[in-house]
């Protein structure tokens, strides 16, 4: 079998794009809400989420193929006015990771499921939790200009900056990096999963455009 093209696959190279791959366990509960929550993000600073060339996907790594989202996700999305029409939920496969420039996870277990996939995803494989804690250590002024460099450059370089921090920025605690699992829970729960996951968002994607949230 051949592999697919991607980041994990030596010479492949697309310069248009930076795809940013949510991951949890159904993807039926959280990486949907944050895959929406976040293309909802780019469209409030961007005016269109698919500007500046880059891609939001969302899977889980025991995904509910072809599902609908949760109910009460939609809801949550809702609340927040972002559009939760014609998601379709997917298994975590090799292609979506080789693929991915950024995988944010709910939890350091599907970040772990994620490295061990291989396709030299460590660098670039992060929860959501920790990647924000270093994205709030990084100085904006060291990272390219999107207006001058592209916001594909820019993200790239932020991913980078990471990588590097990972090691001298720890977490405050052991559930620090992690997003509980609202699914089967009620609506007041997922409400507070859902204000979790937005303010974790916030400061990733200011970094990723370097435009502020207008709210």
């Amino acid at each position: 079998m051949t592999a697919p093209e991607g980041r994990g696959i030596a010479g492949f190279d697309d310069s248009n794009t930076f795809r940013i791959l949510h991951v949890s366990t159904g993807n039926v509960c959280r990486s949907p809400i944050t895959e929406r929550l976040t293309r909802h993000a780019l469209s409030d600073r961007l005016g269109d989420p698919l500007g500046g060339g880059l891609i939001v996907e969302s899977a889980g790594t025991w995904g509910h193929e072809g599902a609908p989202m949760e109910a009460n996700a939609e809801l949550v999305l809702a609340d927040f006015g972002a559009d939760s029409s014609g998601f379709v939920g997917r298994e975590l496969l090799d292609e979506h990771v080789i693929r991915a420039d950024l995988v944010l996870t709910a939890t350091r277990d599907h970040r772990a499921q994620v490295i061990s996939m291989g396709h030299s995803a460590g660098l670039r494989t992060f929860t959501l939790k920790e990647f924000t804690r270093l994205v709030r250590a990084i100085d904006p002024a060291t990272l390219p200009d999107a207006r001058d460099e592209g916001m594909v450059e820019r993200a790239r370089a932020l991913v980078r900056a990471a990588a590097a921090l990972r090691g001298w920025l720890l977490a405050p605690s052991v559930d620090a990096d992690e997003v509980n699992d609202p699914y089967g829970a009620p609506i007041t729960f997922f409400r507070s999963i859902g204000d979790e996951i937005n303010q974790a968002l916030d400061p990733v994607v200011t970094a990723l455009t370097g435009v502020r949230s207008r709210d």
